[in-house]
């Protein structure tokens, strides 16, 4: 049968945050580590929705340890208040999730000017990731979660001369690269824990094909065109349940054999139970990771310091 959530360990005491925690695979990890003890920061920008989800992780868990934050990782101010919320509440963060994002959708900017998909994907969960990390290193064995997809193996590395793909835009050439600097960003993230010695890890986990509300909101909220509504048609017939597919990212964040800088994905690529995946070094993976931190740097003004402190990287 294979992993699944009748095998994360007693989760009691800690601390997770999940972005994108009230719908999909983001609800569906809430659910499981709520279940298994830890306490849950929903972080979501939907307030309805969100309250609806508690209600439902409630009805089935009524002693669910919950709370909510507002998140909205197209606004690097939004993602600036959410993260100082979660630190006013929590001196520690045992397990972080970076979970939610965009698909495929129409080209769309930020309030900040970032293309709307790396903007949320990516460098919402950079800015997060960094203003978290001061509870990240105080927890004992912290684990940083980061969600790619099949499709960063269709994504090109990002070009620091236009990240944003300026006159250069299609749907899936910048969900492409959202995503695989998603998967970048995992693998440099660890390499620069490892460097100082940090007690805190970064996994990264693709959850395959899951019939979520990914594809819906996709479709119906940004108008997504033909080859939108055939993912959201095909995820519907074929694809594995938010349950299923949110067993990597669950198995990433909870395995107590899993290390940092390890890939969890479903057995048989986009569906199956969750399994460890090589990670596929490319050529020029190394320079990519490092064209990635500087671009981040640049557009969010933050540094990720590994001291224990999110640092401002100059002034916008």
């Amino acid at each position: 049968m294979g992993w699944t959530g009748a095998d994360i360990p007693d989760q009691t005491g800690r601390v997770a945050v999940v972005t994108g925690a009230n719908g999909g695979l983001g609800l569906e990890t809430a659910r499981a580590l709520a279940a298994a003890g830890a306490r849950v920061v929903m972080a979501a920008r939907n307030p309805d929705k969100t309250a609806a989800a508690i209600a439902d992780i409630r009805s089935g868990l009524g002693d669910a340890s919950l709370e909510t934050v507002p998140l909205d990782l197209a606004s690097q101010t939004a993602v600036r208040d959410a993260a100082e919320q979660i630190l006013a509440g929590h001196e520690r963060i045992d397990i972080l999730v970076n979970n939610a994002g965009v698909m495929g959708i129409p080209e769309r900017r930020t309030v900040d000017g970032f293309e709307m998909q790396f903007g949320v994907d990516y460098f919402g969960h950079y800015a997060l990731t960094a203003l978290l990390m001061p509870a990240l290193l105080r927890a004992d064995a912290a684990r940083i979660v980061t969600v790619t997809s099949t499709a960063h193996h269709m994504g090109r590395a990002v070009d620091p001369a236009n990240p944003h793909l300026t006159g250069r835009y299609g749907p899936w050439r910048a969900y492409g690269q959202a995503k695989l600097a998603n998967f970048h960003f995992g693998v440099g993230l660890q390499r620069r824990l490892q460097e100082v010695g940090a007690p805190a890890s970064s996994l990264i986990a693709h959850p395959g094909l899951s019939n979520t509300d990914l594809q819906a909101v996709s479709v119906h909220e940004t108008g997504g065109g033909l080859s939108q509504r055939f993912f959201h048609r095909l995820a519907g017939s074929t694809g594995m349940t938010p349950e299923q597919g949110a067993r990597p990212q669950l198995r990433a964040a909870t395995d107590p054999a899993a290390k940092g800088g390890e890939f969890y994905a479903p057995r048989f690529v986009n569906s199956g139970a969750p399994v460890r995946r090589p990670v596929m070094r490319r050529i020029g993976m190394d320079r990519a990771i490092a064209r990635l931190w500087e671009v981040s740097e640049r557009e969010t003004q933050l540094e990720i310091d590994l001291r224990g402190s999110a640092s401002q990287a100059g002034s916008r």
